[in-house]
């Protein structure tokens, strides 16, 4: 890795710093007509900007407490989807808001019967002159019943090899045939819903490239969907981190225990290596290269870091942290082998025991799932990485030996 962060007064940097003096408490409109919402994008909605560029406005934002607009499926997925392949008319029409945070986005592309084969998808778009008439339903489709638009693949040739007769469409999710039921999920948030889709028509002018591109634009928008999920681990970017654990654990006079403190060691080396491969892929973006394997494998190491950071917050809480709204007024048995006090730790590491770790815990699971499952993204770095075969399949009625004996012969 050869990489040096832009020092204090490089130029780029006193020119983002002179426009966040000027502009000390910037809307969303404000930071997407500077291009700071999307900076690599080209104008007039970024900047085209370089990956040092890049990470100079985002440490610059940071640090003058300014945030972007938080619509990750827009923003992240849909929008470098649509400036790919979209019309002049649907970039004027679709990224403004888009990007401005207005108008909240969801993915239309998981199917109850497909599991972890999307092209599997039976979902029916049937031209019908100038419309197409969407028949199917769609799962885990986050934030479906508060977005505005999403994103849709469905079949448009049953006759076509499955990874060719798939096109892509912007649904509006108010139009008449669309329903929805909540899923519920151990968290008890409602944050996932499945779809039905009932004779709803979409006019000509929602479909997104060529006609039967579809699967090529959904792994444009898949790319960018475990890119963004890879950046943080935790909670993707939207909870509690292993930097901030360790912190608090710091603030509170360390750690006793020598178990413990072997697994908060092993927690900052996993964050440590993250944040160094990360700089790998920047470095190799810096050089002209394209990312090899290092991009291929952080969102692997990144769900497990963030279900290894909040299955420790857990312990180091001990009983308490499995019980929501439990406060440092409570008894709690047992000891937890830091250098203070239960009581004292409690109220200051998990205030009341922080609702966010509470949660952070039990949504932990879906991270090794959303974006493409553990054992999927395994099979991409075997294939596509290390060059190794695909699984055998097996005939039914074979054994494993049968069948490598055959396929040896």
């Amino acid at each position: 890795m050869d990489f040096d962060a832009p020092p204090e007064d490089d130029a780029y940097r006193m020119q983002v710093r002179s426009w966040i003096q000027e502009n000390p408490n910037p809307n969303y409109k404000q930071l997407v007509d500077a291009g700071y919402v999307v900076p690599h994008w080209p104008k007039p909605y970024g900047l085209e900007a370089g990956p040092l560029e890049q990470l100079i406005i985002a440490e610059e934002l940071k640090r003058a407490g300014i945030k972007r607009p938080q619509n990750p499926i827009g923003i992240g997925w849909a929008g470098p989807t649509i400036l790919e392949a979209g019309t002049e008319e649907q970039k004027d029409k679709y990224l403004p808001g888009l990007l401005e945070g207005k108008d909240f986005w969801c993915q239309l592309f998981s199917e109850p019967d497909s599991g972890s084969d999307l092209a599997n998808l039976s979902t029916r778009a049937e031209r019908d002159g100038d419309e197409y008439i969407i028949n199917g339903s769609k799962i885990w489709s986050s934030g479906a019943h508060v977005s505005k638009y999403g994103i849709l693949i469905a079949r448009t040739n049953p006759d076509a090899p499955k990874h060719k007769g798939i096109s892509y469409f912007i649904c509006p999710m108010d139009a008449p045939g669309i329903s929805m039921s909540p899923i519920i999920d151990m968290t008890t948030a409602h944050s996932f819903n499945q779809v039905f889709f009932d004779d709803v028509r979409l006019t000509t002018d929602h479909l997104v490239g060529e006609e039967g591109d579809g699967w090529r634009l959904a792994k444009v928008t898949l790319a960018n969907e475990r890119v963004q999920l890879s950046s943080a681990g935790s909670l993707w970017g939207a909870g509690p981190s292993a930097e901030l654990l360790i912190d608090l654990v710091r603030q509170q006079g360390g750690c006793n225990d020598p178990v413990m403190r072997q697994r908060i060691a092993a927690l900052y080396c996993e964050a440590e290596v993250l944040r160094l491969n990360r700089l790998r892929t920047l470095s190799a973006r810096l050089s002209g290269k394209h990312p090899g394997s290092e991009a291929s494998i952080q969102k692997l190491m990144a769900d497990e870091h963030g279900q290894n950071t909040l299955e420790l917050a857990r312990d180091i809480a001990g009983t308490s942290g499995m019980l929501e709204g439990a406060g440092p007024e409570g008894e709690v048995p047992g000891r937890m082998g830091m250098g203070v006090t239960e009581n004292n730790f409690r109220s200051n590491l998990f205030p009341n025991v922080d609702p966010i770790w509470h949660y952070g815990y039990l949504f932990s699971p879906a991270l090794t799932i959303g974006g493409g499952t553990f054992a999927v993204q395994r099979n991409i770095v075997a294939e596509h990485v290390l060059g190794l075969q695909r699984d055998i399949n097996v005939e039914k009625g074979k054994t494993w030996a049968e069948a490598r004996t055959q396929t040896k012969g």
